[in-house]
């Protein structure tokens, strides 16, 4: 087995630490090796909160994986979440000097430059930078620029920047369990990869991925991500308000909701009679899932209210025009499609990973596992590729001396088209990311 070809992903969630371990064939298709899941007691709201609890859940997953995998473990892509979390919408431009005014790979790094550039909060990180559209001339919105003729490039990019202090206790959790950090990726951008399909990022979709210590959404359109944000309300804080309004243990809160509740009254099939165990000298007593379901109700309602009210200050309702995919665990509590259908009046499905798993790999296609499963797809415009590269055969038919000396105007344009060609294959990287998934 290729070693290069191995990624692993690294989901640090507030509930549960998952790892899956997978290889890249020649056809640059994932083939699920292992996977691991531990419990997480070091996270708080998508932060780390304990690094020795945190590094411990790392190490249980990713030991379950690899002997699973029957590979070892050196470097992971690990999610990012939290609301320390915030991305804006940066422009920018260069002016084309060459005297052809061909736009060339040196230019599309002078914006990137440029971006990195920008005033930002001092414990604050750029964590990507993801184009949008480029702008040539002022007028024509164009994907890839490279090898147009214009005076001024601008480009329209996603900026999404994390905490300074956030990052560093999740490597440092990493590291304590004895691995490196290949990407950070945030968590929104890795669901989105594993769970849409093409048409739902060329029309306009909003994801929301519900999990147990955050809610991470995304707007996908025209094949970009052009917004993103992680909200502090989840699945958690559904269980305490059950626990706390009904007295009774976390466990019991959390066994009630997943096998009882119900997102809205609406959904409710029968509403029985549960009889809930009593704490301390309280003893049993009976629960109706129509009471139950108030609980639940209230809390997804804020939620989903919160989301719809970020997208329309946003001004973006009328670039979702494939609706809402939920995703996350969140997503699998009964009711939460037709409560989400009525807050947002757009049509809602549940979103699960796309990739095609057999034997007992087909546990993984389940909306708790988009984000893990996305991040085995790497980084915006880092998309991973193991095809062997074939060894490139020298020239003998140029003279040595003429290598060693002034180049040609042959040689000039050999070595510009070679720049365009990476360049371009940077790009095409990018919008496979969220097109060709």
């Amino acid at each position: 087995m290729n070693k290069g070809n191995i990624v692993t992903g690294l989901d640090l969630g507030t509930t549960k630490v998952c790892a899956i371990i997978a290889q890249y064939t020649n056809d640059n298709e994932i083939r699920i090796l292992g996977s691991g899941v531990a419990k997480s007691e070091g996270l708080h709201k998508g932060l780390v909160a304990n690094i020795l609890k945190t590094s411990e859940a790392i190490k249980e997953a990713i030991s379950k994986a690899s002997l699973q995998a029957g590979v070892e473990v050196t470097e992971v892509n690990v999610g990012v979440a939290g609301e320390h979390i915030s991305s804006i919408r940066h422009r920018n431009y260069v002016t084309i000097s060459n005297d052809d005014h061909e736009i060339g790979p040196s230019d599309l790094k002078r914006l990137e430059e440029d971006v990195r550039r920008m005033r930002i909060p001092n414990d604050m990180q750029i964590l990507h930078v993801i184009p949008e559209e480029f702008i040539v001339d002022s007028s024509l919105s164009v994907v890839d620029p490279i090898g147009m003729s214009a005076a001024k490039l601008e480009a329209t990019n996603h900026v999404v920047l994390a905490s300074i202090p956030a990052i560093a206790n999740i490597r440092k959790s990493i590291e304590r369990a004895g691995y490196k950090v290949k990407d950070y990726i945030l968590q929104p951008l890795a669901s989105a990869a594993s769970i849409l399909e093409a048409s739902d990022k060329e029309v306009g979709v909003l994801m929301i991925d519900i999990g147990g210590g955050t809610t991470d959404i995304a707007v996908i359109h025209r094949g970009a991500i052009i917004h993103s944000k992680v909200f502090g309300i989840a699945g958690n804080q559904v269980t305490h308000d059950i626990r706390e309004t009904l007295g009774i243990v976390t466990d019991e809160a959390e066994h009630l909701k997943k096998n009882y509740g119900y997102a809205t009254q609406k959904a409710i099939i029968k509403d029985e009679e549960i009889i809930i165990k009593g704490v301390g000298a309280w003893g049993s007593q009976p629960v109706h899932v129509s009471l139950l379901t108030q609980i639940i109700s209230a809390r997804m309602s804020e939620l989903f209210n919160l989301v719809d009210n970020e997208i329309r200050s946003a001004k973006l309702k009328n670039k979702i025009r494939m609706g809402v995919i939920l995703t996350g665990g969140g997503a699998l509590l009964r009711g939460s499609q037709e409560l989400a259908q009525e807050i947002f009046g757009l049509p809602v499905r549940i979103g699960v990973p796309l990739e095609s798993l057999t034997g007992s790999m087909v546990e993984l296609e389940k909306p708790e596992f988009a984000t893990v499963m996305g991040l085995l797809k790497g980084a915006p415009g880092q998309k991973i590729n193991f095809i062997p590269e074939e060894k490139e055969e020298e020239d003998t038919t140029t003279p040595k001396s003429k290598k060693k000396g002034k180049e040609t105007k042959s040689d000039k344009d050999k070595a510009k088209s070679t720049d365009n060609k990476k360049i371009k294959k940077v790009m095409n990287n990018i919008r496979e990311f969220f097109k060709d998934l």
